[in-house]
C-alpha cells in the first residue's frame, strides 16, 4: 500500500493540518495504466440483446440477503422515475449503494433503504453490520459509512469494528467520497452543505456553503486540487478544498434547468459530466468553469441517472429514465451509438475501455460493447431496481445492489 504523499509546504501548519494531500502543480501524479482487453466476438458464447428475455435464471455467482427495504419506499422509487420528476417526494431516502475495495477482490459493502450496512467478502456468509451510505478510501483501510440520522462514521477494515464518529449537521447524508491520496473525507448532506474531515484525526477540516438546496452529487477531481458538487439548486460549484472557497458556479440558460442527479470526472481532471433531472447532459471545464458542450450532447426524454467517463477519458456513457444508455465521443462531442433497455437506467460502470455495465428498473444487469452498441451479456436474479453498481479491485467480479434488498456478485472478468 502507498501511504499519502506529503509535499512539502510553505506552511507547515496547513500540511498538518490536512495530512499533505492537497498537491502544488509541480507534484508528480503517478499513473496506473487500464487493462483494455478487447470484449468476445458478437456470436461468442456470451448472450446477446435478443437472448436476454429466455428464461428466469439467477447468473449471480453469490448472493447476499441481509437488507430489508421498506415496500412503500420501493414503490415510491418506482413512480418517482417512472414520471416527469416535476415533483419531489420529501420522504425520498436510503437509496442503496454498494463499493467494491480498491485493493482486495472480494471485500464488498452494501447499505440498504433500511438504513442497515453490511460489509462481506464474495463466496463467504459472514458478514459485519454497518450504516447505510458507503465508500473505501483509497488504499482500502478504512470504510466510511453514513446512516439517515446523520451520522458518519470510519471503521478500520482490518478489524478496528468501533468505528469513529465524525461531526456533522444531522439529516440526510446523500453520499460520501474519500480524496484520491489520502484519508480525507468529502460529504454532501440535504441541508445544502459539504463537510469534509481529516478521519485519521476525526477532526472537520471545512463545511462547504453555497448550494441553497441539497447536495445530490459531488466528489474530488483526481488530482485532489479541487471538488466539484452538484445540487438540486441546478448548480454545479467547483471549490478549493483548503480555502473552502467556491471558485466558480456554473448555472445559467447554457446549463441544467433542473436539479443535477450525478457527476463524473475525467481521470485527468479537466471535465466535470453533468446530468439532471429535466434530461439534459453538459460537460464543464474544471479550470475555467465553462460549459463547453455547446449543447451538442443534447436531451434525454426523462431524468439523467447515471454517467461516466471511460478510462481513456475520450468516451463517457450517460443512462438515463427513457430507457436509453447513450455512448458519446467526448473529443469531437458526437454520439457513438445509442444501447436500448426495457425500462429506465439507474446506474452504470466501466469495464475496462469498451465495455459498460447498466443496471435499471426491470432488475437486470446488461454488459454493453460502446464500439457496436450490442448487448453482450444479461445478468439476471434481482426482482426490483438495480440501485447501484461497483467493479472489484481485480476487475473480475462486478457487485448490483438492488431494491429487492439483495447484492450480487457477477463474474465479469472474460469482457474487460
Amino acid at each position: 500500500m502507498h501511504a499519502p504523499v506529503s509535499p512539502v509546504y510553505d506552511d507547515d501548519d496547513d500540511e498538518d493540518e490536512y495530512g499533505g494531500v492537497f498537491l502544488h502543480d509541480s507534484d508528480v501524479i503517478h499513473e496506473v495504466s487500464m487493462d483494455s482487453e478487447d470484449l468476445p466476438d458478437a456470436d461468442a458464447d456470451a448472450d446477446d440483446g435478443s437472448q436476454e428475455e429466455e428464461g428466469d435464471d439467477d447468473d449471480g455467482i453469490y448472493k447476499f440477503t441481509s437488507h430489508y427495504p421498506d415496500e412503500d419506499f420501493v414503490d415510491q422509487y418506482k413512480s418517482i422515475h417512472e414520471c416527469s420528476m416535476d415533483t419531489e417526494i420529501e420522504d425520498e431516502k436510503g437509496v442503496c449503494a454498494v463499493a467494491c475495495s480498491p485493493t482486495d477482490a472480494t471485500l464488498v459493502a452494501t447499505g440498504g433503504c433500511d438504513d442497515r450496512g453490511f460489509l462481506w467478502r464474495i463466496g463467504q456468509d459472514d458478514f459485519f453490520e454497518i450504516h447505510d451510505s458507503l465508500a473505501f478510501s483509497y488504499d482500502g483501510q478504512l470504510l466510511a459509512s453514513g446512516s439517515l440520522d446523520g451520522i458518519v462514521k470510519v471503521w478500520g477494515v482490518s478489524g478496528n469494528w468501533e468505528g469513529k464518529t465524525l461531526e456533522g449537521p444531522g439529516g440526510d447524508i446523500e453520499w460520501l467520497r474519500w480524496h484520491p491520496r489520502g484519508h480525507i473525507l468529502l460529504a454532501g448532506f440535504l441541508d445544502s452543505t459539504v463537510r469534509m474531515w481529516n478521519t485519521d484525526r476525526s477532526s472537520l477540516l471545512n463545511t462547504f456553503t453555497g448550494h441553497s438546496h441539497r447536495v445530490t452529487c459531488g466528489d474530488f477531481t483526481p488530482d485532489g486540487k479541487k471538488i466539484c458538487t452538484g445540487s438540486d439548486d441546478a448548480t454545479m460549484r467547483i471549490w478549493n478544498p483548503r480555502s473552502g472557497e467556491s471558485i466558480y458556479v456554473v448555472k445559467g440558460h447554457s446549463y441544467h434547468d433542473d436539479g443535477l442527479t450525478c457527476l463524473a470526472i475525467s481521470s485527468t481532471s479537466t471535465l466535470a459530466l453533468t446530468g439532471s433531472k429535466d434530461g439534459s447532459v453538459h460537460i464543464v471545464h474544471i479550470p475555467t468553469g465553462r460549459v463547453v458542450d455547446n449543447g451538442a450532447l443534447g436531451s434525454h426524454a426523462d431524468s439523467v441517472e447515471c454517467v461516466g467517463f471511460a478510462p481513456s477519458d475520450s468516451w463517457a456513457a450517460v443512462g438515463g429514465m427513457d430507457k436509453r444508455l447513450i455512448i458519446w465521443d467526448v473529443e469531437h462531442l458526437l454520439s457513438r451509438g445509442t444501447c436500448e433497455h426495457e425500462d429506465g437506467v439507474t446506474c452504470l460502470s466501466w469495464l475496462g475501455a469498451s465495455c459498460v455495465a447498466t443496471g435499471g428498473c426491470d432488475g437486470k444487469v446488461r454488459l454493453w460493447d460502446s464500439r457496436s452498441g450490442e448487448c453482450v451479456k444479461t445478468f439476471k436474479g434481482q426482482t426490483n431496481v438495480i440501485s447501484s453498481l461497483s467493479v472489484s479491485a481485480n476487475g473480475n467480479y462486478l457487485v448490483s445492489d438492488s431494491y429487492d434488498g439483495t447484492a450480487r456478485a457477477f463474474e465479469v472478468g472474460n469482457f474487460r
